[in-house]
Parts: structure tokens; sequence; C-alpha cells
């Protein structure tokens, strides 16, 4: 029986998720940086503001997943 301190394997298994997609969602927006970078400044404040908010999106299912084992919620009776 695991002790109340040690966590479970999907729980290390979403925190690592957790970190390889803010990883991979940080290089993907700096491998558009030079692109961006050409736009106006006032163009440039809400596309970085939309990418710097989007990457939290896929979070709410892989933490449901960690803590419960499925990536849906299930329909309270």
């Amino acid at each position: 029986m695991r002790s109340m301190s040690e966590p479970a394997p999907r729980k290390l298994a979403g925190i690592g998720a957790i970190v390889a997609l803010i990883v991979f969602w940080a290089a993907f927006v700096a491998s558009l940086a030079p692109l961006v970078g050409k736009w106006p400044v006032l163009v440039q404040a809400p596309y970085y503001l939309v990418m710097g908010v989007a990457w939290v999106i896929p979070l709410k299912p892989l933490i449901r997943w960690a803590q419960t084992g499925s990536f849906r919620s299930h329909p309270q009776d």
C-alpha cells in the first residue's frame, strides 16, 4: 500500500506532461517571434496576450486525468 506522502505514478506523469506542454508551447511561440516581431506593436500585444493564456486550455482535462484517471468529467447523478 502506498503511503499518503508518496504521489501516485499518474500524478507524476501528469506533472511531466504539464511541464512538457509548457516547454512545447513556449518553443512554439518563440519560433514565431521573428514573424510576429515585424507586426505593429498594437497587433503584437493582443497576440502575445492570447498566446500567453491559450496554453491553459488543455490543462483542465490533463489535471483531471492526473487526479482521477479519466479525461472526461463524470456527470453528477
